[in-house]
């Protein structure tokens, strides 16, 4: 049977009210300016699999159609926002910039040069990609791609470029890909987020994106910035080619100027904004949003610099201040007029210095990263932005991820600096206060709309007696009732993601960002580095493995070793391998990652094996495998 959660609570109800009266939900601006320009929707409201089956589908998000007021289940202001970026389609932004919204995570931009396309970021999957270059093509201009620019470097801004460009016109040089950042540290930053924790990242993700919930007024109503389908989808990567290292490069292509600033340790490690003088357009990538944007991811990521948001933002106005006529974005919709770009810029620059500035006056007065979080508001003149509402980032988490940023991950209290294990802890808890005890507390908190406090009392039992359903779903009960109040959607989903798996269990994962595709396209570097966090230290202590590994069509040689509990690796030959691996970095990739599936490679032709194979045995019985689907909200 589908998973259905419950009804709003009479708290809930209330708290939705409340919430209500204190948004302008009568300002319909971005409503109208959201759906400005549009060219065409997408045939049939569908971007489809190669396969024929449907990857997104607008039809799923048809309650959010008209003007319907939020139900009693979603926060009214993410309700709103919700509607606004609903629409799927092909917009014109200006003369020769169009944009393809709301199929996917992210945009996709294209720019008509005088005689080719300039696509600036390429959306999360090769199935958007395509469908939108098809949909550019058919009612724009059928010219050949000029160039590819990659704003920075994350996955739903270069995951589809497979279905922008073919990689042979890339690597030919026909097709440049231009990108900021040095093209090895581009490569490091964009495959390895999400490789070399890609396991967690990937769970955590699925919690925060909704990928275990359907689209509907109890579940899914969008991410904040895109409405996009959450199931299995192909991602792709091709390395830059054209970096951009400094401040006020250009390039000239197909006859348009793109000046660039270089903006790194941002939104992203590496990210760029983007002027076309001849267009008076202009993006600030991420780090200038229909929304606040996250300081700490909480699919799990660097974190960020709230300050260098708000410097490369004021860089950018000093810059091109006073010509911008329009700023477009890798998601939601643009912002015109050069009043109206500069306040918005102006806005959120202020937005970011101010979480910044206001977390670290609190921590200098002795507050924990918690006690900030609950203290900072931004003021009104702030606030009352529906740009710097808390719809990807929170205003809560971002103050706390200020004080990672500067102060590390301990809050300063002792109490908190070596704490017993959550298991262990939880056991103590339920031994000392007994199980009665805390149902009954967390009963009596979930019937007063406590809810916070109920999940947080609840939270020993869930994890002492995992097997006790009472506990679970109450406990969900409570965790769902938070969803529903919450207006930042990561928030809402993970909070709705937790109560679905405490009543049903862990509910299988449809997509991870490790493909196959960007597995291949890892530096050696990166390689070895994914493979050596799957070494159980404990039983590599006394390991002695020696492994070359030549990667006969890159012309590059690698040796592995693994002694001390580590896996280390150089390029070159070593002097004394135990066994050398050698074919087509394809095939030799399985080797490195998959060391028990090397006879079989060999068997088939693709590898050579040359030297003692019990080498590679020896490495296999080293490696972790992860779980895809591990426990989060129960031990």
């Amino acid at each position: 049977m589908p998973y259905a959660p419950k009804e709003a609570s009479p708290a809930t109800v209330a708290a939705n009210r409340n919430a209500a009266s204190l948004y302008a939900l009568d300002d319909r601006e971005d409503f109208e300016t959201a759906r400005r320009g549009l060219v065409a929707p997408i045939p049939d409201g569908k971007v489809h699999r190669e396969d024929g089956s449907v990857l997104y589908d607008a039809a799923s998000t048809a309650f959010l159609a008209g003007d319907a007021p939020a139900p009693p289940t979603v926060n009214p202001s993410l309700w709103r926002q919700s509607q606004v970026i609903r629409e799927p389609g092909l917009y014109r932004v200006v003369d020769r910039l169009y944009q393809v919204r709301n199929t996917d995570t992210g945009n996709l931009t294209v720019v008509e040069g005088d005689d080719g396309l300039i696509v600036i970021d390429c959306m999360t999957s090769v199935e958007a990609a395509r469908a939108g270059m098809a949909l550019f093509r058919e009612h724009v201009a059928d010219k050949p791609v000029a160039a590819v620019i990659y704003t920075h470097t994350h996955v739903d801004h270069y995951g589809g470029v497979k279905g922008i460009v073919d990689e042979a016109d890339v690597v030919s040089g026909k097709v440049p890909i231009i990108a900021p950042g040095t093209i090895a540290s581009f490569d490091r930053f964009a495959i390895g987020e999400n490789i070399v924790a890609g396991n967690a990242m990937t769970r955590r993700a699925s919690y925060a994106f909704g990928a275990l919930l359907d689209f509907d007024p109890h579940q899914v109503c969008s991410c904040g910035i895109a409405v996009a389908a959450p199931g299995a989808k192909t991602i792709t990567y091709i390395s830059p080619t054209d970096p951009i290292t400094e401040t006020g490069q250009q390039r000239v292509i197909s006859g348009l100027t793109f000046e660039f600033l270089y903006a790194p340790d941002t939104e992203a490690p590496e990210e760029m904004h983007i002027w076309i003088p001849e267009l008076k357009a202009l993006t600030c990538a991420e780090n200038a949003n229909h929304s606040l944007h996250n300081i700490q991811t909480l699919r799990g990521a660097r974190t960020r610099d709230a300050r260098n948001f708000a410097r490369y933002l004021d860089e950018t106005l000093e810059r091109w201040g006073d010509e911008a006529e329009v700023h477009y974005g890798p998601h939601t919709w643009p912002v015109w007029g050069n009043a109206e770009v500069v306040a918005f810029l102006e806005s959120q620059r202020d937005t970011y210095k101010y979480i910044h500035d206001q977390a670290l006056r609190l921590a200098n007065k002795g507050c924990t990263p918690l006690e900030a979080a609950e203290a900072v508001q931004l003021p009104e003149v702030l606030g009352r932005k529906w740009f710097n509402r808390d719809y990807h980032g929170t205003l809560h988490h971002d103050v706390r991820a200020v004080f990672t940023k500067e102060l590390g991950m301990w809050d300063g209290d002792p109490v908190s600096l070596h704490p017993l294990p959550p298991v262990e802890s939880s056991q103590k808890w339920v031994r000392l206060v007994g199980a009665d005890a805390l149902l009954a507390e967390g009963r009596r908190a979930v019937e007063a709309g406590e809810y916070r406090w109920a999940v947080e009392v609840l939270h020993p039992l869930v994890f002492a007696t995992p097997d006790d359903q009472e506990a679970r779903h109450l406990q969900a009960d409570a965790y769902e009732q938070m969803g529903y109040q919450a207006e930042g959607p990561q928030w809402r989903h993970i909070f709705l993601t937790a109560a679905r798996e405490l009543r049903e269990g862990v509910v299988p994962a449809q997509f991870t960002t490790v493909s196959p595709d960007m597995v291949l396209a890892m530096p050696f570097d990166i390689l070895f580095d994914y493979a050596a966090v799957h070494v159980i230290g404990e039983k590599a202590a006394h390991a002695d493995v020696r492994i070359d590994f030549v990667f006969t069509d890159k012309g590059e040689t690698w040796t592995m070793w693994v002694k001390n509990g580590v896996l280390n690796a150089r390029s070159g030959a070593s002097k004394n391998p135990q066994v050398t691996v050698s074919g087509p970095k394809e095939a030799v990739v399985g080797a490195v990652l998959q060391p028990a599936a090397a006879a079989k490679l060999a068997e088939a032709g693709r590898i050579t094996l040359d030297g003692d194979t019990s080498a590679l045995d020896a490495y296999a019985g080293l490696l972790d495998e992860f779980d895809p689907n591990f426990a989060i909200v129960t031990p």
